[in-house]
């Protein structure tokens, strides 16, 4: 069993499925005993498509967060959908409530002097979309989609090149040492900074020299890291080179990333919900969340992601944990689900919130409902066109409030194995019809 999980993450689809299979078989067989049903989740797990700091691919995600017990579960992508196929078929042989996101950056032009989640770049924001239904687009979305991919990999090229320059003798071929990390063509910063520390071990093989170049290169601080690739030195890197301030950073302005306006566009088209990002509220644009989430909900942002972990220390009352409860309570005000994860896109990220710590227990049914709320959509939209943001819901509910209390009984009551049955539904169907023929196959 311990092999077979092994290949999850295995770069050869075929063996990641064939794996997942005889674990699933295994599990059947009483050979893996998965814990407890509970009530956790993570919705922003990002996987071996974009960058998952443990390796994870969508299978391997999937088996972890079912032997885990969990209860919603969801892969989130820097700029691609190449996980979502893989992803909801491993999700439906386990039985598993799952959806797909994706993320990006976009610019915001009423903030364009304010600082929002991402640090020392004014006007620019993380942004995502959340239960997406398919991953192969057409027309505009399909060539918006494929826009992402490729100005991705031109930015990445332009930044690797500059810090080429930096750590010379250390230098990167992209095709070469960058892009095998990955399996789809879909590198990341984390990627390049990954393949600088192991093309930095190749060329001084020897460790006293390896510590003597990262320390000119990157301070003094290094010598105390372990080496040649520990989760400190790779995030220093990082750091010195690729944000703000290091050798290969570049301004971004309101041409690199497309509008926030833009993304929800392809967002809805695409048939997802577009979704805010929280960061922790300490920025100058977080700080007028309010005008914020209004400027966001005029062009279509329907949901709000946070990363809990990263918004309270256990047992501290402090600001960001104040700031983490007013803005759940501003998104309950204003009805907006809440999506919650812990990304696990850098090392030492939790699998999953603890959700029974003071400050986050009284939240879990907060997240719990926008969970419930977004798989729901996911299913809805899959099977016929009904999701949270289809034509459908805006005929059928008089307010979001009534939205969101439909899509929360479905998502609460639809099992994996029910969802093909929603296929019967179609744009005649009532939310009464859809919720109390579901009953009955419930039962």
């Amino acid at each position: 069993m311990e092999n077979m999980e092994h290949k999850l993450s295995s770069f050869d689809p075929a063996q990641r499925r064939q794996a997942l299979r005889r674990l699933w078989e295994g599990m059947q067989a009483g050979q893996v005993t998965p814990a407890p049903h509970c009530s956790a989740i993570n919705l922003h797990c990002h996987t071996f498509f974009s960058y998952n700091s443990y390796g994870y691919s969508p299978c391997e995600y999937a088996w972890r967060a079912y032997k885990a017990g969990l209860e919603v579960v969801g892969i989130v992508d820097f700029d691609v959908l190449d996980g979502l196929d893989e992803f909801l078929a491993a999700a439906a042989l386990l039985n598993l409530k799952a959806c797909v996101g994706m993320e990006t950056r976009v610019y915001v032009p009423e903030f364009a002097d304010k600082e929002i989640t991402s640090p020392g770049e004014p006007g620019i924001t993380y942004h995502m979309g959340m239960g997406f239904p398919q991953a192969r687009l057409s027309g505009d979305a399909g060539q918006f989609l494929a826009n992402l991919r490729q100005t991705a990999q031109q930015r990445n090229i332009k930044l690797m090149n500059r810090v080429n320059d930096y750590l010379q003798p250390v230098e990167l071929d992209y095709e070469n040492d960058v892009l095998p990390l990955t399996p789809a063509g879909n590198a990341t910063e984390r990627h390049i900074c990954l393949a600088y520390a192991r093309k930095a071990r190749s060329v001084f093989p020897d460790d006293r020299k390896l510590v003597d170049f990262w320390s000119g290169k990157l301070g003094d601080s290094v010598q105390k890291m372990d080496m040649p690739e520990s989760r400190d030195l790779l995030n220093l890197l990082r750091t010195k080179t690729m944000k703000r301030g290091g050798s290969g950073y570049v301004q971004p302005d309101k041409g690199s990333f497309p509008r926030m306006d833009q993304m929800n566009e392809f967002v809805l088209a695409a048939g997802a919900i577009p979704t805010l990002t929280w960061l922790d509220g300490t920025s100058p644009g977080e700080q007028e969340i309010e005008k914020l989430l209004e400027i966001a909900m005029s062009s279509g942002v329907g949901a709000i992601n946070i990363v809990p972990d990263r918004n309270y220390t256990p047992g501290v009352k402090d600001e960001k944990a104040e700031n983490l409860f007013y803005v759940v309570e501003l998104a309950q005000k204003l009805h907006l689900p809440v999506v919650v994860g812990t990304e696990m896109n850098s090392p030492g990220q939790k699998f999953v919130d603890d959700f029974a710590s003071r400050e986050l227990s009284r939240l879990l049914p907060v997240f719990l409902k926008g969970a419930h709320i977004v798989y729901a959509h996911s299913i809805l939209q899959r099977q016929g066109q009904l999701g949270y943001t289809s034509e459908w819901a805006i005929n059928h509910f008089p307010d979001t409030a009534a939205k969101n209390d439909f899509y929360e009984k479905i998502g609460k009551t639809v099992q994996p194995t029910h969802e093909k049955y929603l296929g019967k539904f179609d744009q005649n169907s009532t939310p009464t019809k859809i919720l109390d023929e579901l009953q009955r196959v419930v039962k």
